[in-house]
């Protein structure tokens, strides 16, 4: 397994496994199967639902000595409505007791939108909507300055209870300006991206600065199709381009884009639950792709962004929300 070194020390796998939409009921088998197969990077998150069975699979892990804790790196991420400051470390701390481990590899705040708390008693997760059986449901606001949240996961590095801290979904102008003031540097950042949403810009300033690059939905639409908001038509893995080199070089079409993923310098987090799609998505380091075959992937880039908030939380939440433009 190959990883991207870190700043601050310490390095991240190149692959890992996303859990976003993994059935719960087979979460806990999933992680155990993963790590057998050699998977080593969880990336998890409180909104995802999944987190306590994140953690039986852990332990399960742990105890049967397939891998020690070290040797796991375990993201998770801060959920919108635990912005204010007197919440993150509780937040934090629930993920911890959820995942069964005593810190954190990595904690991500989720995304750049700050919504009202909604005290763990009355629902965990919260999800988007400040009171789901209100007439109607909504989303509500509110308004905490990125620096003062960052200022509190800067204290759960000083605890101990976290080794790195990063950002997801943010853009290029949030991160210079949280530069600025951050006492410690984000580590890394998660987007969507994939050959349809490269993304290049964003990648080149990252590596710039030293902030890893996570791709996250690393193929595209399949995860959002079930959702109604992308087509069949829509996945790069049906693409004639990514389908011609993967006859080329006798890999899969998701070992391809995976692996264009993994050349250009990023992290990888593709969702599987299937034991054939974990071995195929770990296949990645005894081929490499041409300079042409990179240039041709690089170029299928439409700028389509599948995780918008600017679009879903309207379509879904009743909101309208961007924060990419």
């Amino acid at each position: 397994m190959k990883t991207l070194t870190l700043p601050r020390g310490g390095s991240i796998p190149s692959v890992g496994l996303g859990f976003w939409k993994i059935d719960r009921d087979r979460t806990a088998d999933v992680t155990v199967e993963a790590v057998k197969w050699g998977y080593r990077h969880l990336d998890c998150a409180a909104d995802y639902g999944n987190e306590g069975e994140v953690g039986e699979g852990i332990e399960r892990v742990l105890k049967n000595g397939l891998c020690n804790r070290d040797s796991l790196w375990v993201t998770s991420k801060l959920w919108n409505t635990y912005h204010r400051p007197s919440h993150v470390g509780r937040a934090c701390r629930r993920t911890l007791q959820d995942l069964r481990v005593d810190y954190l590899d990595l904690y991500l705040i989720h995304f750049p939108i700050s919504l009202a708390y909604v005290p763990f008693e009355v629902r965990y997760p919260a999800g988007w909507f400040y009171d789901p059986d209100a007439k109607p449901p909504r989303m509500v606001h509110d308004p905490v300055p990125i620096a003062e949240t960052w200022d509190a996961m800067e204290r759960l590095v000083d605890e101990g209870l976290v080794r790195h801290i990063g950002i997801s979904n943010f853009g290029v102008s949030l991160i210079r300006d949280l530069l600025s003031y951050c006492r410690i540097r984000p580590s890394v950042l998660q987007v969507e991206s994939h050959p349809y949403l490269v993304q290049s810009k964003l990648l080149r300033y990252c590596q710039s600065e030293q902030i890893a690059y996570t791709a996250f939905s690393p193929f595209g639409a399949p995860s959002y199709i079930p959702l109604g908001m992308a087509t069949a038509q829509d996945s790069v893995m049906n693409d004639a381009v990514v389908l011609g080199i993967a006859k080329s070089v006798d890999r899969t079409p998701a070992q391809v884009v995976l692996r264009w993923g993994v050349q250009r310098g990023t992290a990888v987090i593709p969702k599987s639950s299937s034991r054939e799609h974990l071995q195929e998505n770990l296949q990645l380091f005894d081929f490499e792709l041409s300079e042409d075959h990179m240039a041709a992937i690089n170029a299928l880039n439409r700028h389509q962004r599948f995780n918008d908030p600017g679009v879903f939380c309207e379509q879904a939440f009743d909101c309208f929300y961007p924060i990419y433009e």
